[in-house]
């Protein structure tokens, strides 16, 4: 029986399996084939949205830095590195860090731990609870526009509401956004109140995934609200705030409308961040090609940042 087998059966067998293997191949891959065109046509309209407002201004930033441009904004000459030695030299890239940085040391770490003691506070399941998350998430739906305009008429010398109430107490009223050393401080405090509805969602909603069964154990082990939300509320809600610390960062970084809005880079360039001058280098004056240097400078130094974030802040990170 098996001779018999050898000779006729097994590789008549062999060659139908040989077959339905390579059928099931064949449609295997077609299979995959069809799911990837699939995956690229959802894909496709963010790859084309990307491509328009993301590479293609960047390939085009790194050609004109590379180039000189006449009054009109039209490529004069090729320069080489001559841009971004002429903003190294002008001062632009230290007055423009140097303010930069104020204003990121400002309103970051003011606008987390504000947000954090909100979400902390609003942690507890009391009645009417929903009201106070329901107003500290309400700016987050506020435009950067619609903001600066009423922050504007809030910090008028005269008719603003900040100025009564400092009155009201007996304080003389502030130039807000007239006086080099307030006007920082000023777009800071609407900075900080801009980004207080993301900030406070983000941890709220990281502090509302720690289990509660974790409080309780403490709770029954005698500790004290203080002590558990050190030891327990702040390692498990690490993860969180390092996303907010990265975002807030790259944030403040690129900070604009507000600025554009309420002073304009003044008094004095007092306001004038990184990100202003380039509008000005490349909108205003014309100067394209020092502008697109600028730009790119301001790029590697938001990606340097964040590489030191993820190198060496990441490693206090608690992951469950």
């Amino acid at each position: 029986m098996s001779e018999l087998d050898n000779r006729i059966g097994l590789p008549a067998t062999s060659r139908r399996i040989s077959k339905t293997s390579e059928r099931r191949t064949a449609s295997l891959r077609v299979g995959r084939m069809r799911e990837n065109m699939l995956a690229y046509g959802f894909l496709a309209p963010s790859l084309l949205l990307f491509a328009v407002f993301l590479f293609y201004p960047m390939f085009k930033s790194v050609y004109l830095s590379l180039h000189s441009t006449d009054p009109t904004g039209q490529i004069a000459a090729y320069v080489g590195l001559d841009n971004f030695k002429a903003v190294f030299q002008s001062g632009l890239f230290l007055q423009g860090m140097k303010v930069t940085l104020l204003f990121v040391l400002f309103t970051v770490p003011t606008g987390i731990l504000a947000a954090l003691i909100l979400a902390a506070l609003t942690h507890n399941k009391f009645k009417g609870m929903r009201v106070f998350q329901f107003v500290f998430s309400l700016p987050v739906v506020l435009s950067v526009g619609s903001s600066a305009v009423i922050w504007k008429f809030l910090f008028h010398p005269t008719l603003g509401m900040l100025n009564y109430l400092l009155g009201k107490v007996g304080i003389d009223p502030i130039p807000w956004l007239t006086s080099p050393d307030w006007a920082l401080i000023s777009i800071s405090i609407m900075t900080i109140w801009m980004n207080l509805g993301f900030n406070y969602i983000i941890l709220s909603s990281g502090l509302q995934g720690i289990p509660d069964e974790i409080y309780e154990s403490a709770k029954m082990d005698g500790a004290g609200p203080l002590l558990t939300f050190r030891k327990i509320s702040m390692p498990l809600l690490s993860p969180t705030l390092f996303f907010v610390s990265v975002v807030s960062i790259i944030g403040a970084f690129q900070s604009f409308g507000q600025i554009n809005i309420l002073t304009r880079g003044g008094p004095m360039d007092s306001t004038n961040v990184f990100v202003y001058s380039i509008y000005q280098e490349a909108f205003v004056n014309f100067r394209f090609g020092t502008g697109s240097a600028q730009a790119l400078i301001l790029f590697a130094v938001i990606m340097l940042l964040t590489l030191i974030q993820f190198k060496w802040v990441e490693r206090k990170v608690h992951y469950q």
